[in-house]
C-alpha cells in the first residue's frame, strides 16, 4: 500500500496534525482545510440538487465560446481572492499581536501563508483575472467572431485550472512551500526543504505557467489575424493594444519560470545541481532565471489594467481618449524596457556597482512612459462630463494610490536607497502599492464595466460603491504604514518582532485588513443583490455606459456569434461614430451562415489529468503520474482524428436575433449620461455632443 501511494499518509492531513498538537495555529491550519472540503460538498451538492451539473457541463465546461471561458477564468480569480484576501488578513492580524513572540500562528504556519499568498495572488489571481477580461473584450473590441484557436483556449483554461487545484490540495492533504511566492533556493532544495511543500510549488507554476504562454500566443494571433474589415492598428481601442503587448510578454516571458522550475524539480528529484553550492550549480543563476520573468511579469499584468482604465476614464467622462498615439508608443515602450530591468530585484545579491547602475537608470528610465499614461488619463479627465460609476471610483483611486507606489519606485531604482530597505517591509508596502490598486483595481472595474455585455444586466450600484469603498481605504490603511515600519528598519518575512514602536502600525494595517476582507465580501453581496433584481438592472439593448467602441454595439447579453454582421470599421471610437451619424442601424444587406467551433472536452481533460499528474508528482505517486501523463498526451492525439469540430448556424437564425435587436434598440426610450445608474437605463444611451 505504501508503494502505491508513495509518501502520502495519513500524518499528511492537517487533521491529523490538530489532532496530535492541537495549538492555534495547527487548529487554524485544520479549520481552513475543513472549510475547502465543506465548500467543495456544498456545492457540488447544490449543483445535483438544482439538476445544473449537465447544463454546467454542456453550457459551459465544454464550451470553446471565448465569452463563456473568459467568464470562467474570471470565477476562478474570484474564488482564489477569497483564499488569499483572508490569508492575508490572517497575517495582518498576526502582527498586531506578534510583539515579543505573541500572536497566534507558528514561524512556519506564518512563512507557508506568505508563500501561498503571494504565489496565489500573482499566478491564480491576477493572472487569470486578466486573461478572463482579455477573453471576453478583445474579440469584441476587433470586430472578430472568436480568438484564434478556441480549443487552444480551453486547454489553456485547464492547465491554468490544474494549477489552482493543486494550490487548493496543498491546503488539505500536505503542506505548502516555505519559500515565498518567488521560490529561492536554497529554501526549496532538498536538503532545506525535504517535504511536499516545495513540489506543490514547482507543479503548479510549471502547469499554470504553459496555460499562460499558449495564451499569450493565442491572444497575438487573434489580434494579428482577425481584426474586423477596417480596423487597422491605429483604430484599435487602447486596451486592444495593450492586451498585444500583453500577450508578447507572456510569450516570451512565461517560458524562463517555466525552464526554472522544471530545473529546481530536477534538483529535488533526480539530484542535479542547478541551483546548489556545489558541483558546478549557482543558485543566483535561478534568481535570473526567475525574475527574467517576474519583472515582465508585473507589465504582463498591468498593462491590459492600463488599457481598462483607458477604456473606463474615455467613457465616464464622455471624451475621445486623449494623446492615443502617445499611449500607444508609451504601451511599447514599457513592454521592450520589461525586459531590461529585472536586475533590481538583487541589487543587495553582490553585482558590481556598475551592473546595479546600468539597471538602476533602465529602472528609472521605465518611469517616463508610465508618466506619459498617467498626464494623458488626467488630460481625458480634465473638462470631461465626468460621472462617478463604479468603474470610476476604482479609476481614481487608481491614480491617487499607483502614483504613490510608482514614486516609490524611483526611489528603489536607486541600489544606495534599495540596499537599505530592500528586505525591510517598505519593499512589501512598494510592490503591493503598484500591484493592487494597478491590476486588481483595473480587473474590479473592468469586471464592473462589461459585466452587462457578458450576462445582460447591470451590477448593483450601491453595493459596488461600498466594494470599491472599502477596497481603496482599506488597501491604504493595510499597507501605507508598512512604509513607516519600513524605514524604522522592520524586516520583511519575520512572523515575530521586539521593537514596541512598530504594533501600533501593525494594529493600523490589521484594521486595514478587516476592511478589505469587508470588500470582498462586499463584491459577493453586490453579485447576489444584482442577480435577484436582475429584471430591472437589464440592458438588453446593450449600451448602458454611453460606449466608444464595438462591444456595445451588439445586444446584451451577446450571442455566441458576436456580431451578425461583421463591422466596417472607419473610426478609432466606430461605435461613437456611427450613433453620432445616426448610421447605427442602416438597412442590412444579406446575411451569411456562420461556422462556430463545437463544444469540447479536451480543456477539462486537461484540468483533470493536470492536476493528477502534479498530485502524482508531489507525493511520488509514480503510476498515477505516468498515467496521467500518457492520458494527456492521448487526448492531444485523439483530437487530431477527430472530425466534425465546427457546427454552422443558418443565415435565418442570424437574421432574426439582428432584426431583433434592431427592433428592440428602436423601441428602446434613450436615457442621458446621469440616468445610468437608475431603473431606466435599457441600454440605450442619449447621443450627445461629441467630445
Amino acid at each position: 500500500m505504501t508503494d502505491l501511494l508513495g509518501r502520502l499518509s495519513w500524518e499528511a492531513l492537517p487533521f491529523a496534525k490538530a489532532l496530535a498538537d492541537p495549538t492555534a495555529s495547527n487548529l487554524i491550519g485544520a479549520g481552513a482545510a475543513g472549510l475547502v472540503v465543506v465548500a467543495a460538498v456544498a456545492v457540488l451538492a447544490g449543483l445535483v440538487l438544482t439538476r445544473s451539473l449537465g447544463p454546467l457541463w454542456s453550457d459551459w465546461l465544454t464550451s470553446l465560446d471565448h465569452k463563456r471561458i473568459g467568464v470562467m477564468y474570471v470565477v476562478l480569480a474570484l474564488v482564489m481572492l477569497a483564499r488569499a484576501v483572508i490569508e492575508g488578513a490572517l497575517m495582518r492580524l498576526h502582527h498586531a499581536f506578534a510583539l515579543d513572540g505573541g500572536g497566534f500562528l507558528s514561524a512556519n504556519h506564518y512563512a507557508e501563508l506568505f508563500s501561498t499568498h503571494g504565489t496565489i495572488m500573482i499566478f491564480f489571481v491576477a493572472m487569470p483575472f486578466v486573461t478572463g477580461i482579455i477573453n471576453i473584450v478583445m474579440p469584441l473590441q476587433i470586430g472578430a467572431r472568436d480568438v484564434s484557436f478556441p480549443l487552444l483556449n480551453s486547454i489553456s483554461l485547464g492547465l491554468t485550472a490544474a494549477g489552482a487545484a493543486l494550490m487548493m490540495i496543498s491546503l488539505v492533504v500536505g503542506e505548502f512551500s516555505t519559500g515565498g511566492w518567488s521560490g529561492y533556493p536554497p529554501y526549496t532544495g532538498i536538503v532545506f526543504s525535504p517535504g511536499v511543500g516545495p513540489d506543490y510549488w514547482i507543479w503548479a507554476i510549471a502547469i499554470s505557467s504553459v496555460g499562460t504562454t499558449l495564451s499569450g500566443i493565442n491572444f497575438a494571433a487573434t489580434i494579428y489575424k482577425e481584426r474586423g474589415p477596417g480596423m487597422t492598428f491605429m483604430r484599435m481601442p487602447m486596451f486592444v493594444w495593450t492586451v498585444l503587448c500583453s500577450a508578447i510578454l507572456m510569450i516570451f516571458a512565461l517560458p524562463p519560470i517555466t525552464a526554472a522550475t522544471i530545473m529546481l524539480a530536477l534538483d529535488r528529484y533526480a539530484e542535479f545541481r542547478f541551483f546548489t553550492n556545489d558541483l558546478g550549480g549557482n543558485m543566483m543563476n535561478f534568481a535570473n532565471l526567475f525574475w527574467l520573468f517576474g519583472h515582465p511579469e508585473v507589465y504582463l499584468l498591468v498593462l491590459p489594467a492600463y488599457g481598462v482604465f483607458s477604456e473606463v476614464f474615455s467613457t465616464f467622462s464622455g471624451k475621445r481618449l486623449y494623446g492615443y498615439r502617445s499611449l500607444v508608443w508609451a504601451t511599447m515602450a514599457i513592454a521592450v524596457l520589461a525586459f531590461t530591468v529585472w536586475v533590481h530585484h538583487f541589487f543587495t545579491m553582490g553585482g558590481s556597482p556598475f551592473l546595479n547602475a546600468v539597471f538602476g537608470a533602465a529602472t528609472l528610465l521605465i518611469a517616463v512612459p508610465t508618466g506619459v499614461k498617467v498626464y494623458d488619463w488626467m488630460a481625458t479627465l480634465f473638462r470631461g462630463r465626468i460621472r462617478f460609476g463604479v468603474p470610476m471610483i476604482y479609476g481614481i483611486g487608481f491614480l491617487f494610490l499607483f502614483v504613490i507606489g510608482g514614486l516609490t519606485g524611483i526611489q528603489l531604482a536607486n541600489p544606495t536607497i534599495s540596499f537599505q530597505v530592500h528586505n525591510t517591509l517598505f519593499l512589501v508596502a512598494h510592490f503591493h502599492n503598484v500591484l493592487v490598486p494597478g491590476v486588481l483595481f483595473g480587473m474590479l472595474a473592468g469586471y464592473s464595466f462589461w459585466f452587462p455585455k457578458v450576462f445582460g444586466f447591470r451590477l448593483d450600484e450601491r453595493w459596488g460603491t461600498i466594494a470599491a469603498l472599502c477596497w481603496i481605504v482599506g488597501f491604504s490603511l493595510v499597507f501605507l504604514p508598512l512604509y513607516a515600519v519600513g524605514l524604522m528598519g522592520m524586516m520583511r518575512r519575520t512572523y515575530a518582532y521586539d521593537i514596541a514602536a512598530y504594533q501600533p502600525w501593525m494594529i493600523v494595517s490589521a484594521l486595514g485588513g478587516g476592511l478589505v476582507l469587508a470588500a470582498v465580501a462586499a463584491l459577493a453581496v453586490q453579485l447576489a443583490v444584482s442577480i435577484r433584481n436582475r429584471a430591472a438592472l437589464a440592458v438588453p439593448a446593450g449600451d448602458p455606459w454611453d460606449g466608444r467602441s464595438l462591444e456595445w454595439s451588439i445586444p446584451a447579453p451577446t450571442p455566441e456569434w458576436n456580431f451578425a454582421l461583421l463591422p466596417q470599421v472607419e473610426d478609432r471610437d466606430d461605435f461613437t461614430r456611427l450613433k453620432e451619424t445616426g448610421r447605427l442601424d442602416p438597412e442590412a444587406p444579406s446575411y451569411e451562415d456562420i461556422e462556430l467551433p463545437q463544444n469540447s472536452a479536451q480543456g477539462m481533460g486537461y484540468a483533470v489529468f493536470g492536476t493528477m499528474l502534479g498530485f502524482g508528482l508531489v507525493w511520488h505517486i509514480w503510476w498515477l503520474a505516468a498515467a496521467s501523463l500518457v492520458a494527456c498526451i492521448a487526448l492531444m492525439i485523439g483530437r487530431s482524428f477527430q472530425v466534425g469540430t465546427t457546427r454552422i448556424v443558418p443565415a435565418e437564425e442570424i437574421a432574426r436575433a439582428d432584426q431583433a435587436l434592431r427592433a428592440l434598440r428602436a423601441a428602446t426610450p434613450p436615457i442621458g449620461r446621469m440616468e445610468e445608474t437608475g431603473p431606466q437605463n435599457r441600454g440605450r444611451a442619449l447621443v450627445e455632443a461629441a467630445a
